[in-house]
């Protein structure tokens, strides 16, 4: 089973080509920055930078309405492949073919994130009878049984 599943900012907006032919067909490419769960000591990159390519309506999708710093959730399957350089060398392509993209926080809270790579904690629920418990201030988040 080849499946992935990745939430990230894009780190610039897609780059977004139709191919040629009968019926063309929309190639979305763009890298998501994907924040790492846990930091190594000593280690100063704490995401990752993740190609991906969409094709079709959900390239469409990715081009009308994703921008730098978009945050998605998106799953599809990883892809490798390779090519020869101008100089002649051979190289070797990792990317995540995307089949869908959904957006990971309202537009409100993305417009607070705009040009930021980090991830946005959601407040808890104040709204009683909600059905959720309210989690008191203080409570550190290694405490809890879920991230």
């Amino acid at each position: 089973m080849n499946k992935v599943i990745l939430m990230g900012r894009l780190t610039r907006d897609p780059e977004v080509r139709y191919s040629q032919g009968e019926s063309s067909t929309a190639v979305a490419r763009f890298t998501l920055a994907v924040d790492r769960r846990f930091k190594r000591d000593g280690d100063q990159q704490t995401a990752d930078f993740i190609g991906c390519v969409a094709f079709g309506r959900t390239g469409e999708f990715i081009e009308k309405y994703a921008h730098q710093g978009t945050k998605l959730v998106v799953d599809g399957r990883i892809q490798t492949g390779s090519y020869t350089n101008k100089e002649g060398q051979r190289v070797y392509t990792t990317d995540v073919v995307v089949e869908n993209a959904e957006f990971a926080e309202s537009k409100a809270a993305a417009a607070n994130n705009e040009g930021s790579y980090q991830t946005a904690r959601p407040e808890p629920s104040s709204a009683v009878g909600d059905g959720f418990m309210n989690i008191p201030d203080g409570v550190e988040d290694e405490g809890l049984p879920f991230n």
